[in-house]
């Protein structure tokens, strides 16, 4: 008798599995259907910046989600890929790298609409420029002739990446 219903329930757990694998359409991969869930790659559109009485802003606009972003001081600034250094005036470097992220779209056509190279005329921030968009990562990369004491944060509808650089005491507005 037990092994009677041993026999059901396996045979009943193989008709289960049976039934829960003729959900996935016909022709379609366990692949093609978790990338119809996937989430689509943040699309980094712009880079803009403004000076405030204590401190200069740099605003990345991102279309979509914000993807996770890290902030690092660097020695100098380097084009992703040719390695090539950046020709922007400063003594400090941060580099900002978004990930997952593009700036360009589904057909390679450039969607940033922000500075590749700029020179800017605030207290700190003295350049901004694209240094990458390339295998899911983009980065941008800022100059100061000082060293930027900053803080970060991300704003919704839209979503924004925000670096605030103070200004040193005695710095002019």
């Amino acid at each position: 008798m037990l092994h009677r219903q041993s026999l059901a329930a396996a045979a009943a757990g193989i008709l289960l599995a049976a039934g829960i694998g003729a959900t996935i359409p016909a022709g379609a991969s366990a692949e093609q259907s978790r990338a119809t869930t996937a989430p689509a790659t943040a699309l980094v559109v712009n880079a803009r910046w403004g000076g405030h009485d204590t401190f200069d802003r740099l605003v990345i606009d991102v279309r979509g989600t914000m993807p996770p972003v890290s902030v690092k001081p660097v020695k100098e600034l380097r084009y992703d890929g040719s390695g090539n250094k950046v020709p922007l005036a400063g003594k400090y470097f941060l580099e900002i790298k978004l990930s997952p992220a593009a700036a360009h779209n589904e057909s390679g056509q450039s969607v940033y609409k922000g500075p590749r190279l700029v020179k800017i005329y605030l207290p700190t921030l003295k350049g901004v420029a694209l240094t990458g968009d390339f295998e899911g990562v983009v980065t941008i990369g800022a100059a100061f002739d000082t060293k930027p004491a900053y803080k970060t944060f991300t704003l919704h509808s839209p979503e924004r990446f925000v670096l605030d650089v103070s200004r040193p005491a005695g710095c002019p507005a």
